[in-house]
């Protein structure tokens, strides 16, 4: 017993070292994707496009997921979300331009961080196991994979808002299971689950931006 006792409390430690090293660094991503997102505004920047977007986006990623286990992969993680924050500044932009565009994004703003601070609460409260959520988010992706190819041919404002939501839900479902997964010692790693729970946060938020976005006509 007390050698399982003492296995369980050194997990228990692991697990909140990781805990704490992905939020502070979540943090300064977060800090840093706003700040080249803000630069990005200032200089009215123009999106650079879908293909550029991709390309970057899943470059990084690679580098990032390379080097994960070195002081390298932290300088990849800032690129890729300082990137991203790139890529948001334009998208921000175009809603600053409406009339209550600035509403908008904080109200996407507000309910971004007050689910991602419920549902990781709730996460690790809970140490609920999450990990039936995996084949959820398979079936997931691919649903919404098919759903953005149609969006390309097909214009349906109902179709649009399946997109949205679905990635709304998709990211609230990552959320879950990233934290889970790092409370039960299934991540041990902190610089993947930091980009992970970014990207969840970065769709989220759009996904929102865009819903409410369509809820006021803009």
């Amino acid at each position: 017993m007390r050698y399982t006792d003492a296995l369980s409390t050194h997990s228990s430690k692991s697990a909140n070292k990781t805990l704490r090293n992905t939020y502070g660094l979540l943090s300064l991503t977060l800090l840093f994707s706003a700040f080249t997102a803000g630069m990005s505004l200032a200089f009215n920047l123009p999106h650079p496009g879908i293909i550029i977007t991709l390309v970057g986006f899943y470059g990084l990623l690679f580098l990032t997921y390379k080097f994960k286990n070195s002081s390298a992969g932290l300088l990849c993680v800032f690129a890729l979300t300082g990137f991203m924050g790139l890529t948001l500044g334009p998208i921000l932009n175009a809603y600053l331009s409406m009339a209550n565009g600035a509403s908008l994004i904080m109200s996407a703003l507000g309910i971004t961080g007050l689910s991602f601070l419920g549902l990781s609460g709730y996460a690790i409260v809970s140490k609920k196991d999450f990990s039936f959520l995996g084949g959820f988010l398979t079936v997931g992706f691919f649903v919404l994979l098919f759903a953005m190819i149609a969006g390309f041919f097909i214009h349906m404002p109902a179709l649009q808002i399946f997109i949205s939501a679905g990635f709304a839900l998709f990211s609230a479902a990552v959320i879950l299971l990233q934290t889970s997964q790092i409370i039960r010692g299934g991540e041990t790693n902190y610089i993947i689950a930091t980009v992970n729970l970014y990207v969840s946060l970065y769709n989220m938020f759009l996904s929102v931006l865009s819903l409410l976005g369509m809820a006021n006509d803009d």
